[in-house]
Protein backbone atom coordinates (compact mmCIF):
# COMPACT_ATOMS: atom_id res chain seq x y z
CA UNK A 1 0.00 0.00 0.00
CA UNK A 2 1.34 3.15 -1.05
CA UNK A 3 0.80 6.02 0.79
CA UNK A 4 -0.45 9.42 -0.35
CA UNK A 5 0.17 13.87 -0.22
CA UNK A 6 -2.13 16.79 -1.12
CA UNK A 7 0.56 18.28 -3.44
CA UNK A 8 -1.02 21.34 -4.54
CA UNK A 9 -4.63 23.06 -4.67
CA UNK A 10 -5.91 25.51 -6.61
CA UNK A 11 -8.96 28.02 -6.44
CA UNK A 12 -10.94 29.92 -8.76
CA UNK A 13 -13.18 32.88 -8.06
CA UNK A 14 -16.02 34.44 -9.77
CA UNK A 15 -15.03 38.11 -10.34
CA UNK A 16 -18.74 39.61 -8.76
CA UNK A 17 -19.55 39.47 -5.27
CA UNK A 18 -22.77 40.36 -3.80
CA UNK A 19 -23.26 41.90 -0.08
CA UNK A 20 -25.51 41.43 2.23
CA UNK A 21 -27.04 44.78 1.84
CA UNK A 22 -27.49 44.22 -1.82
CA UNK A 23 -29.23 40.49 -1.59
CA UNK A 24 -31.59 42.16 1.19
CA UNK A 25 -32.78 45.28 -0.95
CA UNK A 26 -33.43 42.51 -4.12
CA UNK A 27 -34.94 40.44 -1.32
CA UNK A 28 -37.07 43.16 0.71
CA UNK A 29 -38.09 44.72 -2.86
CA UNK A 30 -39.57 41.03 -4.06
CA UNK A 31 -41.34 41.09 -0.42
CA UNK A 32 -43.08 44.41 -0.90
CA UNK A 33 -44.24 43.75 -4.02
CA UNK A 34 -45.51 40.74 -3.16
CA UNK A 35 -47.35 42.22 -0.10
CA UNK A 36 -48.93 44.98 -2.31
CA UNK A 37 -50.64 42.28 -4.92
CA UNK A 38 -52.05 40.16 -2.44
CA UNK A 39 -52.94 42.45 0.31
CA UNK A 40 -56.61 41.95 0.07
CA UNK A 41 -55.87 38.23 0.56
CA UNK A 42 -53.37 39.10 3.26
CA UNK A 43 -56.40 40.98 4.66
CA UNK A 44 -58.97 38.27 4.69
CA UNK A 45 -56.52 36.04 6.53
CA UNK A 46 -55.96 33.48 3.52
CA UNK A 47 -52.46 34.53 2.42
CA UNK A 48 -49.43 34.87 4.36
CA UNK A 49 -47.60 38.10 4.39
CA UNK A 50 -43.37 37.57 3.77
CA UNK A 51 -41.06 38.94 5.97
CA UNK A 52 -38.29 41.25 5.18
CA UNK A 53 -34.78 40.24 5.67
CA UNK A 54 -32.10 42.16 6.90
CA UNK A 55 -28.02 42.46 6.65
CA UNK A 56 -27.46 42.05 10.52
CA UNK A 57 -29.50 39.15 10.46
CA UNK A 58 -28.05 37.22 7.72
CA UNK A 59 -24.79 37.96 9.66
CA UNK A 60 -25.86 36.45 13.16
CA UNK A 61 -27.59 33.33 11.80
CA UNK A 62 -24.85 32.60 9.11
CA UNK A 63 -21.37 34.64 9.89
CA UNK A 64 -21.93 35.18 6.12
CA UNK A 65 -21.04 38.65 4.89
CA UNK A 66 -20.97 38.57 1.26
CA UNK A 67 -20.66 35.57 -1.54
CA UNK A 68 -18.99 35.10 -5.13
CA UNK A 69 -21.29 34.62 -7.87
CA UNK A 70 -20.94 33.77 -11.45
CA UNK A 71 -23.95 35.73 -12.67
CA UNK A 72 -25.07 38.97 -10.37
CA UNK A 73 -27.60 40.79 -12.61
CA UNK A 74 -30.57 38.33 -12.47
CA UNK A 75 -30.05 36.98 -9.06
CA UNK A 76 -30.58 40.68 -7.91
CA UNK A 77 -33.41 41.68 -10.18
CA UNK A 78 -36.60 41.13 -8.10
CA UNK A 79 -38.56 40.07 -10.83
CA UNK A 80 -36.40 37.39 -11.67
CA UNK A 81 -34.58 36.45 -8.65
CA UNK A 82 -32.45 33.70 -10.30
CA UNK A 83 -28.86 33.82 -12.04
CA UNK A 84 -29.50 33.53 -15.78
CA UNK A 85 -26.72 31.63 -17.74
CA UNK A 86 -27.09 31.48 -21.12
CA UNK A 87 -27.19 27.34 -22.56
CA UNK A 88 -23.95 26.82 -24.33
CA UNK A 89 -23.73 24.87 -27.54
CA UNK A 90 -22.63 20.64 -27.02
CA UNK A 91 -19.22 22.08 -28.66
CA UNK A 92 -18.35 24.41 -26.34
CA UNK A 93 -17.15 23.91 -22.99
CA UNK A 94 -19.59 23.98 -20.07
CA UNK A 95 -19.70 26.50 -17.19
CA UNK A 96 -19.31 24.27 -14.59
CA UNK A 97 -16.35 22.40 -16.43
CA UNK A 98 -15.33 25.79 -17.39
CA UNK A 99 -14.47 26.83 -13.91
CA UNK A 100 -13.19 23.48 -13.46
CA UNK A 101 -10.72 23.60 -15.23
CA UNK A 102 -9.75 27.61 -14.70
CA UNK A 103 -8.92 25.80 -10.62
CA UNK A 104 -7.05 22.77 -11.83
CA UNK A 105 -5.12 24.93 -14.43
CA UNK A 106 -3.94 26.91 -10.97
CA UNK A 107 -2.99 23.75 -8.88
CA UNK A 108 -1.43 22.14 -12.09
CA UNK A 109 0.89 25.40 -11.92
CA UNK A 110 1.26 24.81 -8.41
CA UNK A 111 2.53 21.28 -8.79
CA UNK A 112 5.14 21.96 -11.16
CA UNK A 113 4.68 18.53 -12.73
CA UNK A 114 3.83 17.75 -16.51
CA UNK A 115 0.09 17.10 -16.27
CA UNK A 116 0.48 13.77 -18.31
CA UNK A 117 1.10 12.29 -14.87
CA UNK A 118 -2.11 12.84 -13.67
CA UNK A 119 -4.14 9.11 -14.37
CA UNK A 120 -7.32 9.74 -13.02
CA UNK A 121 -9.81 12.87 -12.76
CA UNK A 122 -12.67 13.08 -10.22
CA UNK A 123 -15.27 15.65 -10.54
CA UNK A 124 -16.77 15.59 -6.50
CA UNK A 125 -19.59 18.29 -6.31
CA UNK A 126 -22.69 19.30 -4.85
CA UNK A 127 -25.19 19.33 -8.13
CA UNK A 128 -24.02 18.23 -11.46
CA UNK A 129 -24.60 20.39 -14.39
CA UNK A 130 -26.13 17.28 -16.00
CA UNK A 131 -26.35 13.42 -15.52
CA UNK A 132 -23.94 12.63 -19.00
CA UNK A 133 -21.35 12.85 -20.05
CA UNK A 134 -19.26 13.09 -16.81
CA UNK A 135 -17.92 16.34 -16.13
CA UNK A 136 -14.97 14.98 -15.31
CA UNK A 137 -14.27 13.46 -18.21
CA UNK A 138 -15.29 16.66 -19.79
CA UNK A 139 -12.38 18.37 -17.90
CA UNK A 140 -9.76 15.85 -18.95
CA UNK A 141 -10.35 16.27 -21.84
CA UNK A 142 -10.03 20.18 -22.02
CA UNK A 143 -6.90 19.77 -19.89
CA UNK A 144 -5.61 17.12 -22.32
CA UNK A 145 -4.62 14.38 -19.40
CA UNK A 146 -5.18 10.42 -20.22
CA UNK A 147 -6.65 7.54 -18.00
CA UNK A 148 -10.27 7.92 -16.72
CA UNK A 149 -12.59 9.98 -14.84
CA UNK A 150 -16.01 9.82 -13.30
CA UNK A 151 -17.99 12.15 -11.03
CA UNK A 152 -18.75 11.75 -7.07
CA UNK A 153 -21.75 13.13 -5.71
CA UNK A 154 -22.29 13.04 -1.91
CA UNK A 155 -23.20 16.79 -1.27
CA UNK A 156 -21.41 19.26 1.09
CA UNK A 157 -18.96 16.26 1.68
CA UNK A 158 -17.85 15.60 -1.62
CA UNK A 159 -14.50 16.89 -1.53
CA UNK A 160 -13.50 14.55 1.28
CA UNK A 161 -15.10 11.67 -0.27
CA UNK A 162 -12.91 12.54 -3.26
CA UNK A 163 -9.86 12.91 -1.37
CA UNK A 164 -10.16 9.42 0.30
CA UNK A 165 -11.05 7.72 -3.57
CA UNK A 166 -7.85 9.60 -4.72
CA UNK A 167 -5.75 8.34 -1.62
CA UNK A 168 -7.65 4.87 -1.99
CA UNK A 169 -6.34 5.12 -6.29
CA UNK A 170 -2.67 5.81 -5.09
CA UNK A 171 -2.35 3.68 -1.81
CA UNK A 172 -3.92 0.27 -4.68
CA UNK A 173 -1.41 1.35 -7.99
CA UNK A 174 -4.23 2.40 -9.88
CA UNK A 175 -2.59 5.81 -10.55
CA UNK A 176 0.23 7.59 -9.19
CA UNK A 177 -1.30 10.98 -8.94
CA UNK A 178 -4.59 11.86 -9.25
CA UNK A 179 -6.79 15.56 -9.71
CA UNK A 180 -9.69 16.17 -8.17
CA UNK A 181 -11.83 19.51 -8.77
CA UNK A 182 -15.03 20.45 -7.09
CA UNK A 183 -16.88 23.25 -9.34
CA UNK A 184 -20.12 24.59 -7.14
CA UNK A 185 -22.87 27.02 -9.05
CA UNK A 186 -24.31 26.76 -5.90
CA UNK A 187 -26.48 29.82 -6.94
CA UNK A 188 -28.14 27.91 -9.32
CA UNK A 189 -30.34 25.26 -6.75
CA UNK A 190 -30.59 28.43 -4.40
CA UNK A 191 -34.29 29.68 -3.79
CA UNK A 192 -33.99 33.55 -3.38
CA UNK A 193 -36.97 34.52 -2.51
CA UNK A 194 -36.90 31.90 0.67
CA UNK A 195 -35.82 34.37 3.62
CA UNK A 196 -34.91 31.61 5.83
CA UNK A 197 -31.94 30.32 3.21
CA UNK A 198 -31.46 33.13 0.41
CA UNK A 199 -28.42 33.91 1.55
CA UNK A 200 -26.39 30.97 2.23
CA UNK A 201 -24.80 29.92 -0.72
CA UNK A 202 -21.80 31.19 -3.31
CA UNK A 203 -20.38 30.25 -6.21
CA UNK A 204 -16.44 28.56 -6.55
CA UNK A 205 -14.59 25.98 -7.78
CA UNK A 206 -11.07 24.49 -6.34
CA UNK A 207 -9.04 21.75 -6.72
CA UNK A 208 -6.80 19.31 -5.09
CA UNK A 209 -3.39 16.82 -6.60
CA UNK A 210 -3.18 13.81 -4.55
CA UNK A 211 0.45 12.52 -5.43
CA UNK A 212 1.91 8.99 -4.63
CA UNK A 213 4.26 9.86 -1.21
CA UNK A 214 7.67 9.06 -2.79
CA UNK A 215 7.24 11.11 -5.86
CA UNK A 216 6.12 14.38 -3.98
CA UNK A 217 8.28 16.81 -2.96
CA UNK A 218 6.90 18.67 -0.06
CA UNK A 219 2.66 19.13 0.67
CA UNK A 220 0.48 16.67 3.25
CA UNK A 221 0.93 13.84 4.23
CA UNK A 222 -2.84 12.45 4.50
CA UNK A 223 -2.62 10.17 7.36
CA UNK A 224 -5.63 8.67 7.51
CA UNK A 225 -9.25 9.27 6.03
CA UNK A 226 -12.76 8.69 7.19
CA UNK A 227 -16.13 8.63 5.56
CA UNK A 228 -19.60 8.52 7.08
CA UNK A 229 -23.23 8.68 5.53
CA UNK A 230 -26.60 8.33 7.77
CA UNK A 231 -29.81 9.04 5.62
CA UNK A 232 -31.79 12.30 6.27
CA UNK A 233 -34.68 13.95 5.10
CA UNK A 234 -33.16 17.50 6.81
CA UNK A 235 -31.24 18.84 3.69
CA UNK A 236 -33.12 18.13 0.15
CA UNK A 237 -32.37 19.04 -3.41
CA UNK A 238 -35.00 17.38 -5.24
CA UNK A 239 -34.25 18.55 -8.88
CA UNK A 240 -33.39 15.98 -11.38
CA UNK A 241 -34.87 14.65 -14.98
CA UNK A 242 -37.99 12.94 -13.65
CA UNK A 243 -39.52 16.57 -12.61
CA UNK A 244 -40.49 16.49 -16.53
CA UNK A 245 -42.74 13.21 -15.52
CA UNK A 246 -44.87 14.78 -12.40
CA UNK A 247 -48.43 16.07 -13.31
CA UNK A 248 -48.73 19.81 -14.59
CA UNK A 249 -49.22 22.75 -12.04
CA UNK A 250 -46.92 20.62 -9.42
CA UNK A 251 -44.85 23.69 -7.50
CA UNK A 252 -41.71 23.36 -8.26
CA UNK A 253 -40.24 25.62 -5.80
CA UNK A 254 -39.32 22.38 -3.42
CA UNK A 255 -37.19 21.16 -5.78
CA UNK A 256 -34.74 23.91 -5.21
CA UNK A 257 -32.41 23.45 -1.93
CA UNK A 258 -34.59 22.94 1.03
CA UNK A 259 -33.48 22.48 5.04
CA UNK A 260 -34.59 22.60 8.36
CA UNK A 261 -31.69 24.42 9.78
CA UNK A 262 -32.35 24.25 13.40
CA UNK A 263 -32.49 20.31 13.09
CA UNK A 264 -29.08 19.81 10.59
CA UNK A 265 -27.36 21.73 13.56
CA UNK A 266 -28.89 19.50 16.54
CA UNK A 267 -28.53 16.69 14.55
CA UNK A 268 -24.81 17.13 12.78
CA UNK A 269 -22.58 19.21 15.14
CA UNK A 270 -22.63 16.09 17.74
CA UNK A 271 -21.93 13.43 14.88
CA UNK A 272 -19.10 15.36 13.21
CA UNK A 273 -17.51 16.18 16.59
CA UNK A 274 -17.39 12.54 17.49
CA UNK A 275 -16.37 11.18 14.20
CA UNK A 276 -13.07 13.62 14.62
CA UNK A 277 -12.44 12.62 18.05
CA UNK A 278 -12.95 8.77 17.38
CA UNK A 279 -10.83 9.11 14.14
CA UNK A 280 -7.81 11.06 15.60
CA UNK A 281 -8.03 8.22 18.44
CA UNK A 282 -7.77 5.61 15.84
CA UNK A 283 -5.05 7.26 14.57
CA UNK A 284 -3.10 8.00 17.56
CA UNK A 285 -3.32 11.44 17.28
CA UNK A 286 -4.35 13.87 20.34
CA UNK A 287 -7.09 16.02 18.67
CA UNK A 288 -6.19 19.14 21.14
CA UNK A 289 -2.62 19.18 19.18
CA UNK A 290 -4.51 20.07 16.17
CA UNK A 291 -2.61 23.30 14.71
CA UNK A 292 -5.08 23.79 11.96
CA UNK A 293 -8.85 22.89 11.13
CA UNK A 294 -10.15 23.24 8.00
CA UNK A 295 -13.89 22.64 8.24
CA UNK A 296 -17.07 22.64 5.71
CA UNK A 297 -18.05 26.28 5.64
CA UNK A 298 -21.71 26.35 5.88
CA UNK A 299 -22.47 27.93 9.10
CA UNK A 300 -20.01 30.29 11.56
CA UNK A 301 -21.84 28.94 14.91
CA UNK A 302 -21.37 25.04 13.79
CA UNK A 303 -17.81 25.34 12.86
CA UNK A 304 -17.17 27.35 16.05
CA UNK A 305 -18.93 24.85 18.69
CA UNK A 306 -17.27 22.13 16.66
CA UNK A 307 -13.94 23.46 16.89
CA UNK A 308 -14.17 24.00 21.03
CA UNK A 309 -15.22 20.42 21.22
CA UNK A 310 -12.16 19.07 19.02
CA UNK A 311 -10.08 20.68 21.11
CA UNK A 312 -11.43 20.93 24.13
CA UNK A 313 -11.00 25.07 24.29
CA UNK A 314 -12.30 27.64 22.38
CA UNK A 315 -10.03 27.56 19.21
CA UNK A 316 -8.44 30.96 17.59
CA UNK A 317 -9.28 32.24 13.95
CA UNK A 318 -5.75 30.51 13.23
CA UNK A 319 -6.82 27.21 14.30
CA UNK A 320 -10.08 27.34 12.88
CA UNK A 321 -10.32 28.60 10.20
CA UNK A 322 -13.26 30.60 8.81
CA UNK A 323 -13.94 31.80 5.12
CA UNK A 324 -17.51 31.77 4.50
CA UNK A 325 -17.90 35.20 5.60
CA UNK A 326 -16.64 36.47 2.41
CA UNK A 327 -17.35 33.10 0.38
CA UNK A 328 -20.53 31.65 2.07
CA UNK A 329 -21.32 28.30 2.07
CA UNK A 330 -19.95 26.96 -1.46
CA UNK A 331 -20.96 23.02 -0.71
CA UNK A 332 -18.10 20.70 -1.43
CA UNK A 333 -15.64 23.69 -2.19
CA UNK A 334 -15.78 25.21 1.29
CA UNK A 335 -13.31 23.26 2.89
CA UNK A 336 -10.94 22.96 0.34
CA UNK A 337 -10.81 27.04 -0.14
CA UNK A 338 -9.82 27.14 3.76
CA UNK A 339 -7.22 24.95 3.17
CA UNK A 340 -5.62 26.61 0.19
CA UNK A 341 -6.05 29.95 1.32
CA UNK A 342 -4.90 28.97 5.03
CA UNK A 343 -1.84 26.57 5.39
CA UNK A 344 1.32 27.39 3.28
CA UNK A 345 2.10 29.36 6.91
CA UNK A 346 2.28 25.73 8.55
CA UNK A 347 5.73 24.26 9.66
CA UNK A 348 6.83 20.68 9.40
CA UNK A 349 5.37 18.40 11.23
CA UNK A 350 2.16 20.18 11.71
CA UNK A 351 -1.22 18.64 12.21
CA UNK A 352 -4.30 19.29 10.07
CA UNK A 353 -7.66 18.38 10.07
CA UNK A 354 -9.93 19.13 6.42
CA UNK A 355 -13.22 17.80 7.51
CA UNK A 356 -16.58 18.46 5.76
CA UNK A 357 -20.32 17.47 6.53
CA UNK A 358 -23.65 17.95 4.81
CA UNK A 359 -26.94 16.50 3.31
CA UNK A 360 -27.27 12.92 3.63
CA UNK A 361 -26.46 13.12 6.03
CA UNK A 362 -22.94 12.79 5.00
CA UNK A 363 -19.11 13.71 6.59
CA UNK A 364 -15.56 13.26 5.94
CA UNK A 365 -12.27 13.53 7.59
CA UNK A 366 -8.85 13.30 6.43
CA UNK A 367 -5.58 13.93 9.00
CA UNK A 368 -3.07 15.12 7.21
CA UNK A 369 0.70 16.78 8.23
CA UNK A 370 2.92 19.09 6.69
CA UNK A 371 5.92 17.12 4.95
Amino acid sequence: MRPAVIAATGLYTPPDSISNAELVEAFNAYVANFNAANAAAIAAGSVEPLQPSSAEFIEKASGIKSRYVVAKPGILDPELMRPVIPERPNDQISILAEIAVKAAEQALERWGKPRERIGAVLCACSNMQRAYPAMAVEVQDALGIGGFGFDINVACSSATFGIKTAADFIATGSADAVLMVNPEICSGHLNFRDRDSHFIFGDVATAVIVERADEARDGWAILGTRLKTQFSNNIRNNSGFLNRAWPEGRDLADKLFVQQGRKVFKEVVPMVSEMIIDHAGELGIDPHGLKRMWLHQANINMNEIIGRKVLGRDPTPQENVIILDSYANTSSAGSIIAFHKNSDDLAQGDLGLICSFGAGYSAGTVFVQKR
